[in-house]
């Protein structure tokens, strides 16, 4: 073998690690990356909940340069987490379980988009931590929520800070 060829094949390997590499980096709702489906030892990043022994919808979110997501037991738990002032690190995927087609009392599966995602909030129907925004891919299943368990239709960009309330868990717990 020349040397030519031996520097042509590194050369190669390395456009190649760095094309992987570039990739991680994708912005949120790209199809580099998925969901990860929640575990029976799946707990919750605040609290250290086990999510699989609550309903209402779950979320994940990937950071960069983090392999694992971080699992939450309630929207309202994603939402304050990424619309306080003290989120300082990148968010590349952001994921909440669609409503619509998952069980409430025991979700699981149906990750979409959480940015793309219709919110039904003030409905009836509470989350683990109380009071929590029911999650939606389409607006017809976010609609057809509403009229039957109250609330309003709202989207991703519409959440406020001051929409997010984390003491709502302590009014429902009954072992609190």
């Amino acid at each position: 073998m020349t040397p030519t060829c031996s520097c042509r094949r590194r050369l190669l390997g390395l456009a190649s690690v760095s094309l992987l590499l570039g990739a991680c980096g994708q912005p949120a709702g790209s199809s580099a990356l998925a969901p990860v489906e929640i575990g029976p030892g799946t707990t919750c990043e605040l609290d250290g909940m086990l999510l699989a022994d609550y309903g209402g919808p779950k979320a994940q979110i990937h950071y960069a340069g983090v392999a694992a997501p971080v699992f939450l037991c309630d929207t309202v738990e994603m939402f304050n987490m990424l619309l306080r002032p003290e989120q300082v690190r990148k968010v590349v995927a952001v994921f909440v379980q669609d409503m619509g087609r998952a069980d409430w009392d025991k979700p699981v599966g149906h990750w979409v988009d959480a940015t793309g995602a219709w919110y039904v909030r003030g409905s009836k129907r509470l989350g683990s931590m109380g009071p929590t925004f029911a999650s939606f891919a389409l607006e017809a299943d976010a609609r057809q929520f509403a009229s039957a368990h109250g609330g309003t239709v709202i989207r991703y960009v519409d959440v406020k800070v001051e929409m997010v309330d984390l003491s709502g868990g302590a009014h429902f717990e009954a072992r609190m």
